[in-house]
């Protein structure tokens, strides 16, 4: 990760400086209730701090604290020293899926399903929403946010001058690209020097060939990744690239130049996340945007109609002695009036009637339903698992998808990278 020195010092004088969970201030009566989080900008954070200053304004005795950190150090070594230090916060920021999976393991996520029943936050939320936040029955978290990780975006003027319709099984993706490469124009546009972008499609990809479980468990080093259903999944992407179906430069540009190739027609299809829809509204409302999931994948041993995509939230520490008042605090985020002002400051809200459905994009809200409708909701490698094992993997799919290396070599140099990682 970028930026570890800066990141460790910052996060050892966070563990120095923050006090303990729902602590009483000696002398004075008042309990702190404090809330961690990466950073979600300013806009944003001037949210959260006037729902803290009308949170103490409700409740006589109670200092609302927050502690914003830099999102790449919170996710790797911020929150970990946070919970385990002195100061631990009884309010915090995760990702739904494994990363949760991991907290309820160490002790730090309550069991939250009574509160959420009789403080009727949970009727504010659809189903849809714990995807993820439910273990073995028991919720463990509060929804803030989703977003798609990744579909597949299309030019719809390009597939109408084609004669052309959005694909739905591996065959038919194929033979759309060979028509897009016949006519001229470039069949799938990627831009993955970060090698996340490319990971997450991939990720997906994977995930429906050899099995959510297995996907799952090679990413938490249960099991190798140079297996045969592995070097399979990465057979379908290198002939992605024999077939000259991906752009040349696929490794050398980023995501954001990606998108403006996409954008601007240089590219008839874009595997990217949710959040390409405001951008190209903004940037190119002209444009005909149009998206499908990821094909089926033939003989794939995953469930074919999964959704790669984060669902995040709040959990509440099991160590706090202010878990009543954290559900309260989460009551007061998720009202309508704090979904107004959230939006304002460019969040999409989760809620039931959080959504501003009259001024938010169609594309948007689809996306949003497919989310919610997901059958099965499969975690981005580098959201949702060990950030070393996640890079390593996506340094294999980067290799692939341009050409450099073959599946199997791939696979294998993957494996000797997360070898120590495994001792």
């Amino acid at each position: 990760m970028k930026k570890w020195m800066l990141g460790l010092i910052a996060a050892m004088l966070v563990t120095a400086l923050a006090g303990c969970s729902g602590n009483t201030n000696e002398g004075s009566g008042q309990s702190t209730l404090r809330i961690a989080m990466g950073s979600p900008g300013e806009g944003l954070i001037k949210v959260w701090e006037d729902l803290g200053k009308q949170f103490e304004s409700e409740h006589e005795g109670i200092k609302v604290e927050f502690n914003f950190q830099d999102d790449d150090t919170y996710q790797t070594i911020g929150l970990p020293n946070l919970l385990s230090g002195k100061n631990a916060p009884d309010l915090y920021f995760e990702w739904a899926g494994q990363r949760l999976d991991t907290r309820v393991a160490d002790g730090y996520a309550a069991d939250i399903t009574s509160q959420l029943e009789s403080s009727g936050l949970k009727d504010m939320f659809a189903d849809g929403s714990f995807n993820g936040m439910i273990i073995d029955g028991k919720t463990y978290m509060i929804p803030t946010a989703g977003d798609v990780t990744n579909v597949i975006f299309y030019n719809k003027q390009i597939f109408s001058d084609l004669g052309l319709e959005p694909p739905t099984t591996w065959e038919e993706f194929l033979a759309v690209c060979e028509a897009v490469k016949q006519a001229g124009i470039t069949p799938i546009v990627i831009g993955n020097s970060d090698l996340w972008t490319a990971g997450n499609w991939i990720g997906h990809l994977i995930s429906r060939v050899v099995g959510e479980e297995a996907y799952s468990e090679a990413l938490q080093l249960k099991q190798p990744f140079d297996s045969p259903d592995f070097a399979k999944a990465y057979g379908y992407v290198q002939e992605l690239w024999d077939k000259g179906y991906i752009n040349d430069n696929v490794n050398a540009i980023a995501d954001n130049e990606a998108d403006m190739l996409f954008l601007n027609g240089n590219g008839a299809m874009h595997p990217i996340g949710s959040w390409l829809v405001p951008t190209a509204v903004e940037e190119t409302p002209e444009l005909e945007l149009g998206y499908f999931n990821t094909p089926a994948m033939p003989d794939g041993k995953g469930n074919q109609d999964s959704v790669i995509g984060v669902l995040n939230g709040m959990v509440v520490n099991k160590n706090s002695k202010l878990i009543d008042e954290a559900i309260d605090f989460m009551k007061l985020y998720s009202s309508d009036e704090s979904s107004k002002k959230l939006s304002d400051a460019g969040a999409v809200p989760i809620t039931k009637t959080g959504i501003d459905k009259e001024n938010t994009h169609p594309l948007s809200l689809s996306l949003n339903d497919l989310m919610q409708n997901a059958p099965v909701l499969v975690s981005p490698p580098d959201t949702g698992y060990s950030i070393e094992v996640a890079n390593a993997l996506n340094m294999a799919t980067s290799q692939v998808i341009g050409g450099a290396k073959a599946p199997e070599a791939a696979l294998d140099e993957l494996e000797e990278t997360i070898a120590p990682l495994k001792k």
